[in-house]
């Protein structure tokens, strides 16, 4: 078992790291620019797209699911059926977000508390990048289907090939033709049409012989539909919990003035490096939970919860040893900005407890998603956002200000881990 988790995890883990790796080089391109405030252009305008890629993220998770279900029962039929139906999904609502660019610019920012100089740079990025959303919502789908389909290389030789090439288009952009926080944007739109077609030679490649399978009137089933959108509408509120937590957390940053705009944004990617690792992990409870529901196979699903989680203990341990000893290095790396480096020494801290208060998180996530037990996900990701993120924020901001944030958030990954854990028995782990 621990060979088949690994087998999953590491490419997984390989193609995962690439995406915080980009994040870093983004705001590392910014943060030796001439001024501080390219920092939080970007920062804010990849919220504005966490927002709302993020929350189309439950394509990738709830594909992954239904992927991996359908293919330990071998029903190969609703196999191809279930790449199809996401991706029309997909298609539909990356044409109503181009089209609606100007008014989702225009909520956005009024909705972020920013200075001037910052959102007239995000302004800029959102305008750019906007125009990948085909492709972006478009590689969920896909990347979901292969996951389901127990493949997590071809995910990963496609993650590492669009990151890559995002990150040398942004640093062609950037440093050669001057275009700063823009040039980060068209570097994203065009490393992701590429990813696209990629993942499209893959499927003709890789996976050619399952369309004889394909049943058109098949995408339009009833009863499939109900559960598809069913599973998807759960996945999709707590997914949106999720961003708006991390986009509040962003939002306030900005409230608190430029110089913590930059500190947290530079932080955050400590927790984002890590939940991207954790990831891979997650990824392949979601194949491997499928797969044993789908074939009824409880034994060994007990067995692969057990030994996913001394993994991820492990990794958070690592994690936690390598934040303690090498927070201020890594922060240096991505700024020469002294005030900002001296600024975020009080909050490092948090970094350092991020990995053992999430990483159980992260992990039931992908149980459940496998699971398709979208009920008690939602249901759980409410209870850690309304009934703890908010309510800390608001009694200790007053008196621990930026602190405030930070132990807020670290609060809302820890009941998420908490309240999924105690719901396993009854959705999990009693599931036939």
């Amino acid at each position: 078992m621990n060979r088949r988790i690994l087998r999953l995890a590491v490419p997984n883990i390989i193609s995962n790291i690439t995406v915080p790796l980009l994040g870093m080089v983004d705001l590392a391109l910014m943060g030796h620019l001439d001024n501080k405030v390219y920092i939080g252009a970007v920062a804010l305008g990849s919220m504005v797209f966490n927002f709302i890629y993020w929350g189309f993220g439950f394509l990738r998770m709830s594909t992954s699911g239904f992927v991996a279900q359908a293919f330990g029962r071998r029903d190969f039929r609703e196999v191809m059926l279930n790449l199809a139906r996401p991706l029309a999904l997909a298609l539909l609502a990356a044409a109503t977000l181009v089209i609606l660019k100007r008014p989702i610019a225009a909520l956005a920012f009024w909705l972020i508390d920013s200075s001037p100089d910052v959102e007239t740079l995000a302004r800029q990025y959102f305008h750019i990048r906007i125009y990948a959303a085909p492709a972006t919502i478009g590689l969920y789908a896909f990347t979901g289907w292969f996951i389901g389909m127990q493949n997590t290389r071809l995910p990963m030789v496609i993650a590492i090939t669009v990151n890559l090439l995002n990150i040398g288009f942004s640093v062609f952009f950037v440093r050669t033709m001057d275009m700063a926080s823009g040039g980060v944007a068209l570097g994203t739109v065009i490393a992701q049409y590429l990813g696209l077609l990629m993942a499209a030679v893959f499927l003709k490649k890789y996976y050619g012989r399952f369309f004889r399978f394909f049943d058109r009137g098949g995408v339009m089933e009833r009863s499939a539909l109900w559960r598809f959108f069913h599973v998807n509408r759960d996945i999709l509120v707590r997914t949106l919990c999720l961003i708006v937590a991390i986009s509040f957390f962003t939002a306030r940053s900005a409230s608190l003035g430029d110089t913590t705009l930059a500190v947290n944004s530079l932080l955050l990617q400590f927790f984002m490096f890590f939940s991207y690792l954790i990831d891979g992990y997650a990824h392949a409870a979601e194949a491997l939970t499928g797969r044993f529901i789908g074939a009824g196979n409880r034994r060994s699903l007990r067995q692969s919860i057990r030994l996913l989680f001394l993994w991820g203990g492990g990794i958070a341990l690592a994690f936690t040893l390598a934040y303690l000893l090498g927070g201020t290095l890594v922060v240096k790396l991505l700024t020469s900005n002294a005030e900002v480096i001296e600024a975020a020494r009080p909050y490092l801290i948090w970094t350092v407890l991020v990995p053992l208060v999430s990483f159980s998180a992260f992990l039931w996530d992908g149980i459940y998603i496998g699971a398709t037990a979208s009920v008690a996900m939602r249901n759980a990701m409410l209870i850690a956002t309304l009934g703890f993120y908010f309510p800390a924020y608001y009694l200790m901001a007053p008196h621990l200000g930026n602190h405030a944030l930070w132990g807020a958030l670290l609060l809302f990954l820890g009941m998420r881990g908490l309240t999924l854990g105690l719901m396993a028995p009854r959705h999990i782990l009693g599931k036939r």
